[in-house]
């Protein structure tokens, strides 16, 4: 399909195709942009038609394409939408899960209480921020074996604390 082919079928589908998105957001109740839906799936029509994907029906195929683009959609904000659990009791968390959380965050802080201050410090740095042991020994100024040694042996007194707990 040429460049001049595809923007003819464009013009010829785009209204059908705005109509098809607007129908599935009235059915869904969920707000879709179906200018967004359109333009998606004529970018994945292109797309298809440059890799040599057989095209016997344009019109077809773009009618296909938005209903799996507009579901797409649907699936992705349901996902998003629902809460970690049971019931929601607001911030989009269940009571459970709100919960759990708390008894790990005073675990924690129990956990860290035997720590020296920077014990605690290299573990935040590498579990709650992230950074690699590079990073760590960068931004300390600490030899990388020290580092891992040391975030090592406070890990294993966390655990050895942990198992006395239970």
């Amino acid at each position: 399909m040429t460049l001049q082919e595809f923007e003819q079928l464009t013009e010829r589908i785009r209204q059908k195709m705005l109509m098809l998105a607007g129908r599935f957001e009235n059915a869904t109740r969920q707000s879709v942009e179906a200018e967004d839906v359109v333009q998606e799936s004529l970018v994945t029509l292109w797309r298809l038609a440059e890799s040599g994907y057989p095209i016997r029906n344009a019109e077809a195929l773009a009618v296909k394409i938005v209903k799996n683009t507009c579901v797409t959609y649907y699936r992705k904000r349901r996902i998003d939408a629902q809460p970690l659990g049971g019931a929601d009791y607001g911030g989009g968390m269940s009571a459970s899960a709100l919960t759990d959380n708390d008894d790990m965050a005073k675990i924690e802080v129990r956990l860290l209480a035997d720590l020296t201050p920077s014990q605690r410090m290299l573990l935040k740095m590498r579990n709650d921020d992230g950074l690699s042991l590079d990073e760590i020994a960068t931004v300390t100024g600490k030899p990388k074996a020290s580092i891992k040694t040391t975030i090592s042996v406070a890990r294993k007194q966390m655990l050895d604390k942990l198992k006395r707990m239970l």
